[in-house]
């Protein structure tokens, strides 16, 4: 029986489509304009009717379904989360309309670092070239667009330096999770999906099936330190099913958990700084603050107004954790898994070692993280002697 295509709703997007001729089209996000241009569609002769594949919510679509099943489900919420709101500010931007400014002036509406604006470049133009190479669109009318560099990070941590971080980690769960992590090198995504399934203890190892992988070609196997070893057995114990890695909550640790983990250790740290120097925001600055806060808030349910030293207090607070942020560093998990290949190379591991256990192909990947080692002057000094013989 012949199929009848029907307008349906995609809640992600907020909007009506229907599939004609294997391609979804975007009717609009009201129902009734949207069933109303849906009947001139119907009505109209196929070879009349518009390339579907011009609407570039549609390309999104097809683009964001391809990565879902193909790649990692980090790197789906990845896309998702940026093209969401390419989306949201352009929904009707057909792909012979787009051009290089429209991105410029969508990636402006936020305050975001020079890394987190290339992402959003990158997000939109690998999108274009996907669609390219599978003959959506016979160009992209974003090769032209240069995507901008990104922030250096020398972020190295040393020893005694990670022993003075965990002074400020309140939380034991998470203290586990960066300990396994300085000690392992390992990949956030790989500690975060880890299982009792992957663990070898015999052989103290963690083993990711192939599938798990990063780039789904072999199997990624991360080898453990006495430190990661004893962490590992007592999670595997506490969790014989599921995650190892758990919150106080018994929930597993995702990206967003532990990115909120670290900000709290950062402004930890940051208000120790600021209280060290007699840093504090100054009366100017919370009363202009508070000209921006919400003046009510709810309270069992009832909007209350708040108070002069509610306002004022919440005023305080935000302005002592911009500051906090400002003063003190952010040691994220890939900050210590770069920090593990800097010790390692500094303690004598040769690069191809390192490269292997980390999980990288080949020693070129480890170029990054020689420049650490260039700002030690002790390291850099020894080894010139020994390549003087």
């Amino acid at each position: 029986m012949p199929h009848f295509p029907k307008p349906f709703f995609k809640k992600a997007r907020g909007c009506w489509f229907v599939q004609l001729d294997g391609k979804q089209i975007k009717l609009g996000t009201n129902k009734e304009a949207a069933f109303k241009r849906y009947h001139e569609l119907m009505a109209t002769p196929q070879q009349q009717r518009p390339a579907p594949t011009q609407d570039l919510v549609c390309i999104i679509d097809a683009f964001l379904g391809w990565v879902e099943k193909n790649r990692a489900a980090d790197t789906y919420e990845w896309y998702r989360y940026r093209l969401q709101r390419f989306v949201d500010r352009y929904p009707q931007m057909q792909v012979r309309s787009l051009r290089p400014y429209h991105v410029d002036q969508w990636v402006d509406e936020y305050e975001l670092s020079k890394t987190s604006k290339r992402n959003y470049f990158r997000s939109i133009k690998t999108c274009l070239n996907w669609a390219l190479k599978q003959g959506f669109i016979e160009s992209s009318p974003l090769d032209g667009l240069e995507t901008p560099g990104a922030d250096r990070k020398n972020v190295y941590l040393p020893p005694d330096g990670f022993a003075e971080l965990l002074t400020h980690v309140h939380d034991d769960d998470f203290r586990d999770l960066l300990v396994a992590t300085y000690h392992t090198g390992c990949r956030p995504q790989e500690s975060l999906i880890l299982t009792a399934e992957h663990v070898d203890l015999v052989n103290a190892r963690w083993v990711l099936p192939q599938e798990q992988a990063k780039g789904k070609k072999a199997p990624r196997i991360i080898y453990l330190d006495d430190v990661a070893l004893a962490i590992t057995q007592r999670l595997v114990a506490k969790y014989p099913t599921g995650n190892i890695f758990r919150n106080s909550r018994g929930l597993a640790w995702t990206t967003e958990s532990t990115n909120c983990a670290v900000d709290r250790v950062q402004i930890r740290m940051g208000k120790e700084l600021l209280k060290a120097k007699g840093v504090s925001p100054t009366e100017q600055e919370i009363a202009t603050c508070i000209a921006t806060l919400k003046p009510t808030a709810k309270s069992k349910g009832v909007e209350r107004q708040k108070t002069k030293a509610q306002l004022r207090e919440e005023a305080k607070r935000k302005l002592t954790q911009r500051l906090a942020k400002k003063h003190a560093p952010r040691y994220s998990l890939y900050s210590l898994r770069h920090s593990w290949a800097t010790n390692a190379l500094k303690r004598g591991v040769d690069p191809l070692t390192v490269a292997l256990l980390m999980g990288h192909k080949d020693p070129s990947m480890l170029a990054r993280v020689y420049q650490h080692l260039a700002h030690s002057p002790d390291h850099m000094r020894e080894q010139a002697r020994r390549a003087a013989g």
